[in-house]
């Protein structure tokens, strides 16, 4: 029987308001060592921003940042799970809307991410994706 995902993901994703400049979450993806932000729009999540989102939809396209939030360059087209719901729906959910994650929400409210390396670790720990996803950090 397949795991919950609220077993497995990532739990206190960091959740910033739509208008915060995207060097703030640039920062915090630094100080916690991740690769997204969700974004909320009223304490409801309304998209996700990556460092990758950052770099190509902020850095390149712009000489000054100091006025770029993050609803200038989140996926507003987010692609959700609930906690209860099992991994091996929510892998097939990602396989089909070609993503690498999934904000995991409840009544609306993020609980959690679930990524494409959680889902390595969870189905095939000795993968080279499993180990990369469970190696510490670099930075």
């Amino acid at each position: 029987m397949s795991r919950r995902l609220s077993e497995v993901m990532t739990t206190n994703p960091v959740a910033l308001p739509a208008d915060t400049p995207v060097r703030e979450a640039a920062q915090r993806m630094r100080e916690r060592e991740i690769g997204n932000v969700l974004v909320l729009d009223d304490d409801r999540v309304a998209g996700i921003v990556t460092d990758r989102d950052i770099v190509t939809r902020a850095v390149a396209d712009r000489d000054d940042l100091s006025g770029c939030r993050l609803r200038d360059v989140c996926s507003s087209d987010l692609v959700t799970a609930a906690p209860d719901e099992d991994i091996d729906t929510a892998i097939e959910r990602m396989r089909e809307a070609a993503v690498r994650r999934i904000a995991v929400v409840e009544d609306g409210r993020a609980v959690g991410v679930f990524t494409l390396g959680d889902a390595a670790l969870e189905k095939d720990s000795d993968s080279a994706l499993g180990d990369i996803s469970a190696a510490t950090s670099n930075s």
